[in-house]
């Protein structure tokens, strides 16, 4: 079966399967948090200021910032959030690759406290994440197979948003492309349309997925053979 149909026959199941999860959409304001986390690091990366970030119930976000410049620097950092999530699922499948989980979930926090101690001072955003490193807290002390359950969910959710993101995008910029996002900022400051940026970022988010799942299945070999191995000496 072609790699890429087999991605997306796997992404397309994945999306469904989670979505039976209780409290799973909840979850899945993680991708949010990363992306807008990627749009403030590089307002700080071009020596920029970062006012605040706003997390919303339905999973929307927006981060309030002034640059010391314009032209690129506006570029980096409208480009830097979907981009960044993108990069996220990657690490959080090597993660489970590497079977670090325990780790992993530490880092997950720490980002969260971050984004709370420095960015999210009010409203929605501020409850979710103080109850999301609870939560993240309380599978990390139940360890076992809970957790990596937990770990794994929390990573199809991000691979899910980071792709199901800049598609929606995609179909917007083409029904409203001035309220196409960071895919409308762009056209504003470049010559490419809102549709061009929103490709690439589906385009990105498609070969980050690409590796993530990768990822995924060679963790999946290494176990089977693994298990054919551990029965072998058994017998």
């Amino acid at each position: 079966m072609n790699k890429w149909l087999k991605a997306f026959l796997f992404l397309t199941g994945a999306a469904i399967l989670t979505r039976l999860i209780p409290f799973s959409d909840w979850f899945r304001m993680l991708d949010t948090m990363i992306h807008e986390l990627g749009h403030a690091v590089m307002t700080l990366l071009m020596s920029g200021r970062v006012l605040r970030i706003v997390l919303n119930p339905d999973h929307s976000g927006v981060t309030y910032s002034v640059l010391a410049s314009s032209g690129w620097s506006q570029v980096a950092v409208s480009l830097s959030g979907y981009i960044s999530a993108s990069l996220f699922a990657i690490a959080l499948f090597y993660g489970r690759y590497k079977q670090q989980q325990r780790a992993g979930i530490v880092i997950i926090s720490v980002i969260a406290l971050v984004m709370m101690i420095l960015f999210v001072r009010s409203g929605y955003g501020l409850w979710w994440l103080v109850l999301f490193i609870v939560v993240n807290l309380v599978f990390f002390f139940i360890g076992g197979r809970i957790l990596n359950f937990y770990y794994l969910l929390l990573a199809f959710l991000c691979l899910e948003e980071s792709v199901m993101g800049p598609f929606t995008l995609l179909l917007r910029s083409f029904t409203d492309p001035n309220q196409a996002g960071d895919a409308s900022n762009l056209a504003q400051i470049t010559i490419m349309p809102a549709f061009a940026w929103s490709l690439l970022f589906f385009i990105i988010s498609l070969f980050c997925a690409m590796s993530s799942l990768q990822l995924f299945w060679r963790d999946r070999g290494q176990n089977r053979q693994a298990k054919r191995a551990k029965d072998t000496v058994i017998r």
